[in-house]
């Protein structure tokens, strides 16, 4: 476009905003302010890929509040703005294109409330300048825009429901907090990754809070948290604020702490009669030869109870090797499980992904060569299987004992049936959906869908239009 010709507009004029998907919307021209304004409410930040969004409702027209919408954009800063009326509010900025008589240009546009205003939208003079004249005697220089454009849109059906939904997670650019992250979006919900150590708390009686830079975590209708092994006392305590504060959390502080603790776990599945192998803890010494014959004698198995992925998981052939093992942990004041060593599984181990009362994926693991661990994070391989039904309900049987709605059950495959190794509260998604080729994430996203329920004062409902 030639800046030296600008366009002619009326002091009201039909525009379109495409990367919002807003096809019309009719705005007053006001040379009075810098910046121009839109009408948004539910107006929620976010992040996304490592940038800040902002999510936002809108009712485009005036005349028919009964079309509502929803956007996505990239929020590129926060800025006080003085209204008409001198009331001054700090408003968060997006940066968008604006079109009107065939041509096209960025402008940047504060977000606020204007549902009491005759005009949802105001253009101010940055976006007009060297683009725009404004002709005050005139009104829709460039014709009138029908709202019916919106109907073709508006009878779409919306979504059951729209959740905000937060992911505790250290590590957004894992491949599990991507496709969870990858999901909830595509399913019309705002998701916004969580640095669980950058998160603090105000712990007060009447106002639970969790903050992370400065800002309250508010208004999240769910919880997914994939909490660490290294942070697990600090990444509970987080979880826990949230349920305080009434949100609903896939897995609960306390489920998850009883599957941190491997001892107390065990005594959990004992209890409730889940087959596992043979198990011995034991602090003196001189107990030492009686606790390996307990658990069946040599071979067997002497575990960290710290230890994640198979590490601190030593597999001793003989008395003497286990005597020395477990002599050599208790030097270093390490708390130790000994177990039975089930030689049949042949260095193999099944994996099922547990959600709500359901085996959704399993797959099997086998160890590397000359290494009785299965993690395929040692080299181990996976391969897809159908497990028994037998197998199906004691996995789903040992996530429940211990509470998790979401869970990686490890099985091992006896002669006497199948045996729990370990429950793991943040099972990885990667490998199993790879293996098994099967969408765990959205199996995970609707469980959420069905089980969390959005605040009444955030979102009606949310049509998946996003910035592009």
């Amino acid at each position: 476009m030639n800046t030296e010709d600008p366009i002619v507009i009326g002091w009201e004029e039909w525009i379109s905003l495409p990367e919002l998907g807003l096809p019309a919307i009719k705005a007053k021209a006001d040379t009075g302010a810098r910046t121009s304004s839109l009408h948004a409410f539910s107006i929620e930040p976010f992040s996304a890929g490592g940038k800040r969004m902002v999510r936002f409702g809108i009712r485009p027209i005036t005349e028919r509040p009964s079309i509502e919408l929803y956007c996505t954009a990239e929020l590129i800063g926060e800025r006080e703005i003085t209204s008409s009326n001198g009331r001054s509010e700090v408003r968060p900025i997006v940066r968008t294109k604006v079109r009107i008589a065939g041509e096209e240009w960025p402008i940047e546009v504060s977000l606020s409330n204007r549902e009491g205003m005759t005009y949802r939208m105001l253009l101010g003079r940055s976006a007009m300048k060297g683009r725009m004249i404004v002709n005050p005697l005139a009104s829709c220089v460039h014709g009138e825009m029908s709202p019916d454009i919106y109907d073709e849109h508006h009878h779409e059906p919306e979504p059951e429901k729209s959740l905000k939904i937060g992911l505790l997670s250290r590590e957004p650019s894992s491949y599990t907090t991507q496709r969870l992250v990858e999901v909830a979006a595509s399913r019309g919900h705002l998701v916004e990754v969580i640095n669980t150590t950058r998160c603090y708390m105000n712990i007060t009686s009447r106002k639970p809070e969790v903050l992370i830079g400065g800002h309250s975590l508010e208004g999240f209708d769910a919880i997914i948290p994939r909490i660490g092994a290294s942070v697990t006392f600090y990444g509970m305590a987080v979880v826990r604020q949230f349920e305080l504060m009434g949100v609903y959390c896939v897995n609960g502080a306390q489920a998850i702490g009883r599957s941190r603790d491997k001892l107390y776990a065990h005594q959990l599945l004992a209890q409730a009669g889940v087959g596992m192998p043979a198990t011995g803890m034991a602090h003196s010494p001189d107990d030492t030869l009686d606790l390996i014959q307990k658990v069946g004698g040599t071979p067997l198995v002497v575990k960290l109870l710290e230890g994640t992925q198979g590490k601190g998981v030593v597999l001793t052939e003989t008395r003497k090797a286990a005597e020395s093992v477990i002599g050599a942990f208790r030097g270093l004041r390490a708390n130790i499980l000994v177990q039975e060593f089930i030689k049949e599984s042949g260095g193999a181990d099944v994996r099922c992904f547990v959600i709500g009362n359901k085996v959704v994926a399993a797959m099997r693991r086998q160890g590397a060569e000359d290494d009785f661990r299965s993690n395929l994070h040692r080299g181990g391989k996976g391969e897809k299987i159908k497990i028994t039904r037998e197998e199906r309900a004691t996995a789903v049987k040992a996530a429940k004992t211990l509470g998790l709605n979401v869970a990686g059950v490890d099985l091992l495959q006896s002669v006497s049936g199948p045996r729990v190794l370990e429950v793991n509260s943040s099972p990885g998604l990667e490998g199993i959906e790879k293996v098994t080729g099967q969408d765990i994430a959205s199996a995970v996203i609707e469980y959420v869908e069905a089980n969390a329920h959005p605040k009444a004062t955030t979102r009606k409902g949310a049509r998946k239009r996003r910035a592009r």
